[in-house]
């Protein structure tokens, strides 16, 4: 029963390191964005975004399902248009 399921068992991970790796580029997309357009918003703040600060360093953590989120709505909400994801 186990040889059976070795095959499932190996497709499944090449798929799961594929998805976070995809993730990953996306994380780092989405930081990069940030960075560049709204790192620096002109609003007379001297303090980056902790929110944003925190969540490009949970990306570079690989921790992406909460970086990923965050940048997400910052970006939305400055109303960009989300790249593609992987």
């Amino acid at each position: 029963m186990l040889v059976k399921l070795l095959p499932a068992l190996g497709l499944y991970l090449v798929l799961s390191a594929e998805a976070q790796a995809d993730d990953a580029a996306y994380c780092a997309q989405l930081s990069a964005l940030y960075r560049r357009y709204l790192g620096n918003t002109g609003e007379g703040r001297q303090f980056p975004d902790v929110t944003a600060s925190v969540a490009m360093d949970e990306c570079q953590k690989g921790n992406t399902a909460a970086g990923i989120l965050v940048l997400e709505k910052k970006l939305s909400d400055a109303r960009f248009t989300l790249p593609k994801r992987g």
